[in-house]
């Protein structure tokens, strides 16, 4: 069972002038992928934000592509928020590729001067899924919205 979750989370989200988010999100799952890049795009616009979405076919893929956008682009992120929904099946698949993204975002959260937040859904149903974008578990879309800003005025309070 999820646990609570942060209560906070949504108290006290700064106001950040002139920062740029990139989000990266999957095609696989698409309506539930949708629905978490829908809540970030809420909360940024609330708080006035520039932000782009990149599409990468799986999550696999999204740390790659992250790297690569941040050491070529020209306007650099402030934050990159990394979006997916890995759902169960019969193989061993799912593991592999949880594994994967996962080690592949912490991997950049030590390379990359910039945060990149883990917006990736591993559940194991589809109901799981819908529950943690605007059903019990609160709109993890959002959260991870949050946390970027939260992270990007951390970083600059240094």
């Amino acid at each position: 069972m999820a646990s609570e979750g942060n209560k906070t989370l949504h108290k006290g989200i700064p106001t950040i002038a002139d920062a740029f988010v990139v989000i990266v999100k999957t095609e696989w799952n698409s309506g539930i992928v949708d629905e978490l890049e829908a809540g970030a795009i809420r909360v940024l616009k609330e708080k006035e934000i520039s932000f782009k979405t990149i599409v990468v076919p799986g999550a696999f893929e999204i740390p790659f592509i992250i790297r690569s956008y941040q050491t070529n682009a020209l306007q650099k992120a402030d934050a990159f928020i990394a979006l997916a929904t890995v759902i169960r099946g019969d193989t061993p698949h799912f593991e592999y590729v949880c594994n994967a993204v996962t080690d592949g975002i912490v991997g950049l959260n030590l390379q990359l001067d910039v945060p990149v937040v883990f917006g990736i859904l591993t559940v194991n149903t589809e109901q799981q899924a819908i529950e943690r974008i605007g059903g019990i578990h609160g709109h993890k879309g959002e959260e991870a919205a949050i946390t970027a800003l939260k992270m990007i005025a951390l970083k600059n309070s240094f």
